[in-house]
């Protein structure tokens, strides 16, 4: 599998593991994907996240799945923003999820951040994904 979207292969083993159950999943370390995963943590879509290395060395987030009576706490995971296709929105126009049950993560200059925290800053940015 090419990796030319980190973010969204992250997103794919969140969604994989979830459906099987599992109560943590790894993914390859990065800044991003720590930045994304804050945010999931901070809206309480996951239980958390703890860098781990890999048997190869190589420095891996192993991300602690939520459940809540045996139901995934993330229905829908959603990449937004893709490589082929950047989505960009102004502080206004980021876009609600499910009239405001679910969050957009969105990358502005001030850092990631949720949609909410984005319009409160009054910033804009690249749409990452949406989860609900």
């Amino acid at each position: 599998m090419s990796m030319n979207d980190p973010l969204g292969d992250m997103l794919t083993r969140i969604r994989n593991a979830q459906m099987r159950g599992k109560s943590t999943v790894r993914t390859p370390a990065s800044k991003l994907r720590a930045w994304v995963l804050d945010v999931l943590k901070a809206e309480g879509y996951i239980r958390g996240y703890e860098e781990k290395t890999s048997d190869a060395g190589h420095a891996e987030l192993e991300i602690g799945l939520k459940y809540h009576d045996g139901t995934p706490v993330i229905r829908e995971l959603s990449r937004v923003s893709k490589p082929g296709r950047r989505v960009y929105a102004g502080a206004r126009e980021i876009p609600q999820v499910r009239q405001g049950l679910g969050v957009s993560i969105v990358s502005t200059p001030k850092g990631v951040m949720s949609d909410a925290a984005a319009r409160n800053a009054n910033v804009g940015g690249e749409v990452l994904c949406t989860v609900f």
